[in-house]
């Protein structure tokens, strides 16, 4: 009941399953846990009698089945579970089992299934709320209210674009502020593609309830963030989004607390349909029943998938957003690849620096953060992120020079924490995806810098 349990609090059970699986897994392969030498003694005795290949395999053709008629987050959930049962009936297959090598690529293979699984889960949303006309400010917006229910408001929050969102790492910052003695804090990364200050300010101001606000908050970023020069395209279509609208009606976006209730029934329901379909079995059923007693599975995701699809759980399975709101990147910048893949643009032709300008509604909107927290008294501590030295040519090194000057009198102006790591040891290529974007690696060294810096003040934890 306890991994059937944690695996039904709608969208955020998918980041508390690693949990429920190391349980799963631990209870199988017979670590005790503080349990009577005895019981594990039978409990393993029953365990070496078990044929796990074949319950594995049984699983794994019930996700399948499921899979075929799966229609939206509560039915993928189901399917979700039942790839981890199998996954963990394959890792109990005993070592010496002449099916050990086979079972070890089958939780692979399982695992894959897995994560497409849960991501289809993810796409019927539990927001009983319209789009911001943002998949990636809907989805975060949706796992940061799971955060607040399941683990109450963070005391850091991570704003920012694309930048922010994979390049500060909150577990890698709660590590080593937790090694320094600050405790174990809470901090969520709630960066979004495309977000520039008037779309921070919309997320600190109207998005959120003051009781949704964090105790501190990071504003990472850089140039283009803060450019009013340049089309602020997410904003725009934020403003004339459905979402907008109804927030502009007094209507705060929340959890659908019938989701969560209809999970717990069709659990309840599912069980006994697990019941009927042993006595009655569908055709689909008796087919799968057929092949699991030939020794055999049907291929779900496996080599005969299509192309389209596996690549799509590729994707999935790699740089998905973790449950602190972070995108991890694994990729790492070569620029001998990268510029045969893609044209090498010139600063004065990038975008992000198009009719530099940094007064206008950007500069109004940075402003009215700096009140707002201060009104609110919730410290905020802006981060100028790495780039590439490969990217800084003549005209970017200009602009982000007047960049850095601007946010150096502004800081002292208007009684905030800046910090500069546009320069120094962080801007090697191995600790980013691509020239201007920082991967897993640098976004834990970013982190680890933070936390090293001696003059910077952090809430305490609770």
């Amino acid at each position: 009941m306890l991994f059937n349990f944690m695996l039904g609090f709608g969208k955020f059970h998918r980041y508390a399953v690693a949990a429920s699986v190391g349980l799963a897994l631990s209870i199988g392969l017979g670590i005790s846990l503080g349990v009577p030498e005895a019981i594990v003694a039978r409990s393993q005795t029953r365990l070496a009698q078990k044929d796990f290949f074949r319950e594995g395999i049984y699983k794994a053709n019930r996700a399948y089945v499921l899979s075929q008629s799966a229609r939206n987050a509560a039915d993928w959930n189901e399917v979700a579970k039942l790839w981890i049962q199998a996954v963990a009936a394959m890792q109990n297959v005993p070592m010496r089992s002449s099916k050990r090598a086979l079972a070890e690529k089958k939780v692979v293979e399982y695992m894959r299934n897995f994560a497409y699984a849960q991501d289809r889960a993810a796409i019927s949303s539990n927001l009983s709320y319209p789009t911001f006309n943002s998949d990636i400010l809907d989805e975060q917006l949706e796992l940061y209210l799971s955060y607040i229910e399941s683990l109450g408001v963070p005391d850091i929050m991570i704003v920012g674009s694309s930048r922010a969102l994979q390049g500060l790492d909150p577990s890698a910052l709660q590590t080593a502020l937790a090694a320094r003695g600050k405790g174990n804090l809470k901090i969520f990364n709630f960066g979004i593609n495309g977000a520039t200050a008037k779309v921070v300010e919309f997320q600190l101001k109207k998005l959120l309830s003051v009781e949704q606000l964090p105790r501190q908050i990071i504003f990472a970023d850089g140039v283009r963030a803060f450019n009013s020069g340049r089309s602020d395209r997410t904003y725009n279509e934020i403003i004339r989004s459905p979402g907008y609208q109804r927030l502009a009606s007094g209507i705060r976006p929340r959890l659908s607390s019938a989701v969560l209730e209809g999970n717990f029934a069709r659990e309840n329901s599912l069980e006994n349909d697990r019941a009927n379909s042993l006595e009655n079995p569908s055709a689909k059923e008796s087919s799968y029943k057929q092949s699991l007693e030939d020794g055999k599975e049907p291929l779900w995701l496996g080599a005969a998938a299509e192309p389209a699809l596996t690549e799509a759980i590729a994707d999935l399975w790699i740089n998905r957003i973790d449950a602190n709101g972070f995108k991890p990147v694994s990729e790492q910048f070569n620029p001998a690849i990268y510029y045969r893949r893609y044209p090498r643009v010139a600063g004065r032709y990038d975008r992000d620096y198009e009719s530099f300008w940094l007064g206008g509604e950007q500069d109004a909107a940075f402003k009215a953060i700096v009140s707002f927290v201060k009104s609110r008294k919730i410290p905020l501590l802006v981060v100028g992120l790495p780039l590439t030295w490969d990217y800084l040519d003549w005209d970017r090194s200009v602009r982000e020079q007047q960049f850095r000057q601007y946010m150096q009198r502004l800081a002292r102006n208007l009684g905030f924490a800046w910090r500069d790591l546009s320069q120094g040891n962080l801007s090697r290529n191995d600790y980013f995806q691509d020239p201007s974007h920082i991967n897993r690696y640098g976004a834990a060294a970013v982190a680890r810098q933070l936390a090293a810096d001696p003059r910077l003040t952090w809430p305490r934890a609770r």
